[in-house]
């Protein structure tokens, strides 16, 4: 249908001719998502028409079409013009029925309308840094907050409640003063907490016991359906926005009883499978990346529950959790593509787990690190998981190497010499060179003193296992066997002019290590006088085995 049709019909103000206007049009551009390139000013001045149309008394038909309007031309950025004003936003809030009117009811109390108007504030907000803006200056996040509150009460359906929280997702991450306001004024973390709480349906047996109402605590529990799935996971994302640096400072007992609280029932979202191995997944993921943002302290809970019939259990603890954790990082391990966004934070989650949970420690090490029988492969090379987790620590992105290696040594409780026993010394120079380790020796840490029990084959064959790869390899014969003096010398300082071109050239530094055990640049005359000394050393030795 031709805009300027639309447009006349619109400027006429008879309600009935412009609602079936924007029908048809609606209609049309719903199954065609392009603009028509060059008709900018004339989708300005539509909006501009339906604008002055939705501040009239009209219909909740005209309403809901004026609004389906505003939502469709919102989707393109060069039209926003009319909708990134601070009172298109105040008349949306108010269609959505988030003004701050006595009670927080809405003002139009058809749902349809709402969702509609909600559906307009998304795209604008995510499309229009002035609509953030004008959004925080109207408290947009009140109105949310105070409808959040609601999130037991039946008035709100599905579309209400996933559209708020959308919403609420959106303004959160695009405006950092709004997430701080709805973490401290508002107290989000116990808000969102409730509406996940209330959206899982659960009840609690004990104080950081989580069971599914209506569910008999022995039986499987049934997958989440798709609406409480699509709630659950935008609750989660808002959460991460709020939580996203909690755990880089102090939190008092208060706020630690919340985050336990939460991490109870972030527990129960893990335990928890939806419709489909990839929604589970999606939820599965929002959720460790939130409890990665808890304070360390409150990862006991993951642990806390107790042992029933059919769970997992070591040294009288429940480790179904941590099974869970360890299958899906397997799974993006397996996947090797955008590890540091998919990997990591599962890696991270279970790093410092096993750091402040012994009994985390032994069960991962168990699965990661069972007791070493292949001495004949380099330790990067199989398709066990230490195998993968070892090919990452020379990966090219420095988060993902170091995670990496940073989890293999907690799972060798910090020992240098275990972890160079499972990974080889070359994999584990990185970790030890960036710690001061490089002279051996172990970093403080708070670990049992359990004993590493070698097997009869990793025994027989340690003597001749190359510490640099890891590996038993074949003795090699000696290059200079058959050489003169002279000519061992003269391959020496050849092999030392060689160092020294290309340190000149900075292609490579020549490293050593220093008093502190970290890596230290060399200076050209350290690097002769060294290599001098060397083979000074080499040709006296030589001299005195003649001798004798």
């Amino acid at each position: 249908m031709d805009l300027n049709v639309i447009i006349e019909k619109m400027e006429t103000g008879d309600q009935d001719a412009a609602l079936t206007a924007l029908q048809m049009y609606n209609k049309e551009k719903s199954q065609c998502f392009s603009f028509t390139p060059g008709e900018e000013d004339d989708r300005e001045r539509l909006g501009e028409l339906v604008l002055g149309f939705l501040e009239r008394d009209l219909q909740p038909s005209c309403q809901l079409a004026c609004l389906e309007t505003i939502r469709i031309l919102s989707r393109d950025k060069k039209s926003l013009a009319p909708f990134a004003t601070r009172h298109t936003m105040q008349v949306l809030i108010r269609h959505a029925g988030l003004g701050q009117g006595e009670g927080g009811m809405p003002e139009i109390p058809d749902l349809e309308v709402i969702v509609e108007a909600l559906k307009c504030l998304c795209n604008i907000v995510f499309n229009s840094e002035a609509a953030q803006e004008a959004g925080a200056e109207l408290q947009l996040i009140m109105g949310l907050a105070k409808r959040l509150k609601q999130c037991r009460e039946p008035q709100w359906n599905h579309d209400v409640r996933f559209f708020d929280l959308r919403l609420m997702f959106l303004i959160t991450a695009l405006r950092v003063d709004v997430r701080a306001q709805l973490a401290r004024e508002l107290r989000g973390v116990g808000l969102l907490s409730e509406a996940l709480d209330a959206t899982l349906n659960l009840c609690w047996p004990d104080m950081y016991e989580v069971a599914r109402a209506g569910v008999d605590g022995s039986s499987e529990l049934p997958p989440l359906g798709r609406q409480e799935t699509e709630r659950v996971m935008e609750i989660l994302k808002i959460l991460f926005n709020v939580t996203f640096d909690c755990n880089r400072r102090d939190v008092d007992e208060e706020e630690a009883a919340t985050y336990r609280h939460l991490g109870a029932i972030l527990r129960h979202c893990l335990m928890s499978t939806s419709e489909g191995e990839e929604r589970t997944e999606e939820m599965h993921s929002h959720t460790v990346n939130l409890l990665g943002n808890l304070p360390l302290p409150c990862l006991d809970v993951l642990l806390m529950p107790k042992v029933e019939q059919g769970s997992i259990e070591y040294m009288g603890v429940n480790m179904d959790a941590v099974k869970v954790l360890l299958h899906f990082m397997e799974k993006r391990l397996d996947r090797e593509n955008k590890l540091k966004e998919t990997l990591l934070p599962s890696l991270n989650l279970l790093t410092e787990s096993a750091r402040i949970h012994r009994e985390t420690r032994k069960v991962l090490r168990m699965k990661v690190l069972p007791p070493l029988r292949d001495v004949k492969n380099r330790p990067e090379v199989g398709n066990a998981m230490r195998n993968k987790l070892v090919r990452l620590m020379t990966h090219i992105d420095t988060d993902v190497k170091h995670c990496a290696a940073e989890f293999l040594f907690v799972l060798c409780k910090e020992s240098v010499s275990r972890f160079i026993k499972y990974t080889g010394y070359g994999n584990a120079a990185g970790l030890l060179a960036a710690r001061g380790l490089m002279r051996g020796g172990r970093d403080p840490g708070h670990y049992s003193e359990d004993e590493d029990s070698d097997t009869e084959e990793y025994r027989e064959a340690k003597p001749n296992i190359n510490p640099v790869t890891g590996r038993v390899e074949e003795e090699q014969p000696n290059p200079m066997d058959g050489m003169t003096e002279e000519q061992k010398e003269y391959e020496a300082m050849k092999l030392v002019d060689m160092f020294d071109k290309l340190s000149r050239e900075q292609v490579i530094q020549p490293m050593k290590i220093g008093a502190d055990g970290k890596m230290t640049s060399m200076e050209p005359q350290e690097f002769h006088y060294l290599a001098q000394q060397q083979f000074g050393e080499s040709n006296n030795s030589d001299s005195d085995s003649d001798t004798n």
